[in-house]
């Protein structure tokens, strides 16, 4: 049932944010509503902006503050915005979970975490936001979650390049930084760097 409420959010922007075929936005690709069929309202630019911008922060589960102090820190540096946004998402603890195939969504990545079932270089980490870097190895605590362990052996999903998961042991080696078509949000990152820096 909470399931089919995120689904809820799929329709609102448009297209299913996980890509499930189950989900109300592929059966119903109009708005909700009494006009949704018949609706030929066409974006403004900046309504396609901030469509781009709602889709990323579904997309991570993030609130508005947190996805507007992440572009805040991908500004620093000189590293392209929209790669250095990408890396920081993907290399958030909940995010890296979920995408490596230990947990099955995005939101129970989240839970994970907080409830203290991950371990990054062996140690409990609660934090969601934790940001990983190359080298690092996070798992499941498979001696004291053999439930959630055996969750994450039968999950089956595409892990990214630079990801390398030791699916027996529940492992996880952070390998290198995502590059920009490896993008796997459908998301435009550049269209939400533009709408924050408008």
């Amino acid at each position: 049932m909470q399931d089919r409420a995120k689904h809820k959010l799929c329709r609102r922007l448009g297209a299913c944010i996980w890509g499930k075929a189950k989900c109300p936005s592929a059966r119903r690709p109009y708005p909700a509503g009494q006009h949704g069929k018949t609706s030929k309202n066409k974006l403004s630019t900046f309504g396609e902006l901030l469509l781009q911008k709602q889709r990323l922060k579904v997309y991570y589960g993030l609130s508005e503050k947190q996805l507007h102090l992440t572009f805040v820190d991908a500004k620093k540096g000189k590293t392209q915005t929209d790669q250095k946004l990408l890396n920081l998402l993907e290399f958030r603890l909940d995010a890296a979970t979920y995408r490596s195939g230990l947990a099955p969504t995005i939101h129970a990545a989240r839970q994970f975490v907080v409830h203290r079932h991950i371990l990054v270089d062996g140690k409990i980490v609660d934090r969601p936001s934790y940001r990983l870097r190359p080298g690092q190895v996070f798992s499941i605590n498979v001696e004291k979650d053999p439930a959630i362990a055996t969750v994450a052996k039968n999950a089956n999903c595409e892990v990214p390049a630079y990801l390398e998961v030791d699916k027996e042991n529940c492992k996880v080696k952070v390998i290198r930084e995502p590059l920009l078509e490896e993008n796997p949000t459908g998301v435009e990152i550049m269209r939400v760097v533009e709408f924050y820096a408008r």
